[in-house]
């Protein structure tokens, strides 16, 4: 196949979207769908290299193996060499257990698996994972190594124009189950290649049925397929269930760009876009860690503009250096394959990331890191080890979202509600559950009950923004919880979330009260200090001197601020008693970070309550404000 000028503009595309939306959201909300594009570019090569050698008789399917790996693997070793010998330095033996668990999926091409598996509410946050955006590597290796054995397969059975047909068939066929398994499945259909196949076989389909347009025709088809693609990063976000129907608009936009066949487009044609096309592989590689990196450090905003431009200049000096390699393609034998130089590179890094991971992080005295007072702070509130050791004392049990099956419950126990009528109801999501614990051990003598479910907010009706297994625990847990109020008849309601405040109507929540004739005061508990990546991690690197227990700092979430503003206006003289945890924790100085001297977090990740931050929330701020209304 000829270079296509046209194809490697539109890596560009995709590519630049992809660099900005992950460094900063807002200037490209869509700029993920980017990787859908990659997606349909690859499968149109692919096939385009797979269709020619069988029609020419001379297709080898290991040949076809040993370039890609040939193209892949070399620059991705580099990039996990280079984070090992950085984590070794400055990341703790729980984060760098991580990575090497990470390196060794993404070089053996599982990283998908890994991070489907991981996903869940209590998932370490998407910065906190140097080597997430591998995912998609693995998704399209796995394409790689199935997509060919099938046509080879298939060539046996039946002609060339039959398997044509199968691949169109194919590609509706996961279509139509991404579009449903988003909705149920959201990180299945995110992260695996069943629910993404329909994007590279496009890209298959515009090889095996090119076009035959007139110039003015390729004009609107490039325009067209730029106008679906620039759309769709502008008006998707990441809070789009995704991949979804709404795929196809990049997807189908990239199908028609190729289809146009625009060799002199200076849409795609362009030098800067034909340089940055070439670079596109190994700029996506190193972007993602620079952009963890600013959050792991919580450095200021000018590190965005220097780390896109490390990403580029990185992925310059990787194409030129590590991609253009030459490494043998062919071999006369079979066992031949194995002089393969790229696949031990493969074998070497994933079994340095093994034995990084089997050591707990090398978490010996050979690295300084490990005995930190720091570290071990950090281990101590580390999330995986918190969670083990103190969420039963949050009552999970009350939670209809089962976190360790990653499933939605059927029903919680009785044990969650109070047996006559009256006292606290307690509703919910993780946050509510992390505040019950203060509000149960200060109301030790009252009657409490409790629905607090992961990912969800208190609502009167079916909550439209979320998707899959937590859409089904939130709308079952929130109609439990309605049952429930009308049984018990609380004196006092205490509604408690995350974040989205702002989104939430508690007036409803007031209506349905008083349209049963209850007298249940509601009492709405604003937003706890936020930080990122985490408040242990922000203490341990910057603020570890223990009485100074209030702290400014740059890794704190200010959009809680707006939020609290919005409370304010809205419940300010409201049936609903609004107490702001921002305005009773935070001054001019800063924010509540550690409820003693003794380095004790308020809060044990980002922004759940740590034990002693409960009792300390509930004991200085919302215990006589309780109480008036018992």
């Amino acid at each position: 196949m000829n270079f296509r000028q046209d194809i490697n503009g539109l890596r560009a595309i995709a590519v630049i979207a992809v660099v900005l939306f992950h460094f900063n959201p807002s200037w490209v909300p869509g700029g993920f769908a980017g990787v859908d594009v990659f997606f349909v570019i690859s499968g149109f090569l692919m096939t385009g290299i797979i269709f020619r050698g069988i029609q020419a008789d001379n297709f080898s399917i290991w040949k076809f193996y040993i370039a890609r790996a040939n193209r892949i693997i070399p620059a991705l070793a580099v990039l996990c060499l280079a984070l090992l010998i950085f984590g070794w330095f400055y990341l703790s033996p729980l984060e760098y257990r991580a990575l090497g668990k990470h390196i060794a999926a993404s070089t053996g091409f599982l990283s998908n698996f890994i991070y489907w598996m991981e996903a869940g509410y209590f998932d370490a946050a998407s910065h906190e994972k140097w080597l997430l955006h591998t995912w998609s590597l693995s998704v399209e290796w796995q394409f790689y190594v199935i997509y060919p054995l099938i046509l080879v397969s298939l060539q046996n059975f039946v002609s060339m124009e039959t398997i044509k047909k199968y691949i169109v068939i194919g590609a509706v066929i996961s279509f139509i189950l991404s579009a449903i398994s988003t909705y149920q499945w959201p990180n299945q259909a995110y992260y695996l290649l069943p629910t993404r196949a329909w994007e590279m076989m496009l890209g298959g389909v515009a090889f095996l049925y090119p076009l035959s347009l007139k110039e003015q025709s390729k004009k609107y088809f490039e325009w067209g397929g730029l106008l679906l693609i620039v759309v769709s990063y502008a008006f998707i976000s990441k809070g789009t269930p995704w991949p979804g129907y709404l795929a196809i608009f990049p997807v189908f936009g990239a199908f028609l760009i190729i289809q146009a066949d625009r060799e002199n487009s200076l849409i795609t044609s362009n030098v800067v876009f034909q340089k940055i096309g070439k670079w596109s592989y190994s700029i996506y590689l190193w972007h993602w860690p620079f952009v963890v990196a600013i959050y792991y450090f919580s450095l200021n905003s000018i590190f965005i503009y220097i780390g896109i431009f490390l990403s580029v200049l990185l992925g310059f000096i990787s194409h030129k250096y590590i991609e253009t390699i030459k490494f043998k393609k062919e071999f006369p034998k079979l066992l031949g394959y194995l002089k393969c130089k790229p696949l031990y590179f493969c074998i070497l890094t994933a079994f340095l990331g093994s034995i990084v991971f089997v050591s707990n992080g090398v978490n010996k005295p050979i690295r300084s890191i490990s005995n930190s007072e720091e570290t071990l702070y950090m281990a101590n509130y580390h999330r995986d080890n918190y969670i083990k050791n103190f969420m039963r004392l949050f009552s999970p049990e009350c939670d209809f979202f089962d976190t360790v099956e990653r499933q939605p419950k059927n029903d919680i126990p009785n044990s969650c509600f109070n047996k006559g009528e009256g006292g606290i109801f307690i509703w919910g999501d993780s946050h509510a559950k992390s505040l019950s614990y203060g509000i149960r051990k200060s109301f030790s003598g009252e009657n409490i009950s409790q629905i607090t479910t992961s990912n969800c907010r208190p609502l009167v009706k079916e909550d439209t923004e979320l998707d899959g297994e937590y859409r089904v625990a939130c709308d079952r847990a929130n109609a439990k919880a309605k049952d429930e109020i009308l049984k018990i008849k609380p004196k006092v309601i205490i509604l408690v979330q995350h974040i989205d405040h702002d989104k939430n109507d508690y007036n409803e929540i007031f209506s349905y009260i008083t349209k049963h004739n209850l007298k249940s005061k509601i009492i709405l508990i604003g937003p706890v200090p936020q930080w990122e990546p985490s408040l242990p991690n922000t203490i341990a690197k910057r603020h570890f001197e223990p009485t100074k227990t209030i702290i400014e700092d740059r890794s704190f979430v200010t959009p809680l601020f707006s939020i609290n503003r919005q409370l304010h206006e809205r419940y300010g003289n409201s049936e609903i008693k609004h107490i702001s945890l921002l305005d009773e924790l935070c001054n001019e100085e800063g924010c509540l970070a550690k409820v003693d001297n003794n380095n004790t977090p308020l809060v044990f990740d980002y922004g759940h309550l740590s034990v002693e931050g409960s009792q300390y929330v509930v004991e200085e701020i919302l215990k006589e404000k309780i109480m008036d209304y018992l």
